[in-house]
């Protein structure tokens, strides 16, 4: 599969890498054919376990290839990487305060964003498109990155955080079908909606690989961008979240799983 990939431009390896992850986005949604409800513990461990996942991938698979890229084009090594981590957090603050949304558990009252007479399952699915959008970015990137040929920027790198991605992605999914479901919608009308919310990761993937493929002097800064993004939806979003319902203990375990298996995952494949 690898060998195969390598033959691929890297905008393509992105595509097909975003498409991917969207596809697990699918599947998860796809338990709403057989489950109205999901328990919380079990959510709550899905989400830790997806935050610990993309809190790894931030450093394994963006920071550190961003690191090495801005001492290989002459910039002081810190610098890109701290200008770029912050301006991905900023970025995400900004669309927090300009898109409404609501976090799931929450009622609708506590939207966020600007007001709106938007529909509480539409406040729910913007605010998984909302940070669906740094997970693409983060995929393009590394794709893009690894054609750079940076030492700590691989394609089995790239292709690690893909399948990262991915696997946090089907308690997306599920957080997304059921609460519509559970809203009266049907079946096949909230899977429809909920895999239709990742539809931005394949998008932005693309976006992102050509970005840092045509515009190399921008890599490091793009890499630890999508870093600074993916953290600030993990501690903004994933985190608080698994905490409304008493579950902190199992959710942090979690997430030292999920980080676990990505750093492995990162470093054995890279």
């Amino acid at each position: 599969m690898i060998d195969w990939l390598q033959q691929q431009t890297p905008v393509l390896q992105a595509l097909l890498a975003g498409v991917f992850t969207w596809a697990l986005t699918a599947l998860g949604a796809a338990v709403v054919f057989g489950l109205t409800n999901v328990p919380r513990k079990l959510f709550d461990a899905m989400l830790g376990f997806a935050g610990g996942v993309m809190l790894a991938a931030s450093y394994w698979s963006l920071l550190a290839p961003s690191i090495e890229a801005a001492s290989e084009q002459g910039w002081p090594s810190w610098l890109p990487a701290a200008v770029g981590f912050l301006v991905g957090g900023a970025f995400l603050y900004g669309l927090d305060r300009s898109l409404p949304h609501l976090h799931r558990g929450l009622p609708t009252e506590s939207a966020e964003g600007p007001k709106t007479a938007w529909q509480r399952s539409v406040l729910l699915i913007a605010a998984i498109t909302l940070h669906n959008i740094p997970e693409g970015l983060a995929v393009g990137v590394a794709f893009g990155s690894a054609a750079a040929e940076i030492e700590s920027a691989t394609l089995s790198g790239a292709t690690a955080l893909a399948i990262g991605i991915g696997l946090q992605n089907l308690p997306e999914g599920i957080a997304v079908a059921v609460p519509l479901r559970g809203e009266g919608m049907t079946r096949t009308k909230s899977w429809l909606i909920a895999q239709a919310s990742a539809i931005v990761e394949p998008i932005a993937a693309v976006f992102g690989a050509a970005i840092v493929v045509y515009a190399a002097p921008v890599l490091p800064f793009a890499l630890s961008f999508a870093a600074g993004a993916m953290v600030y939806v993990v501690v903004e979003e994933l985190i608080p979240e698994t905490h409304q319902e008493g579950n902190e203990d199992l959710a942090t375990l979690c997430l030292m799983i999920g980080f676990t298996v990505m750093m492995i995952l990162d470093v054995s494949l890279g």
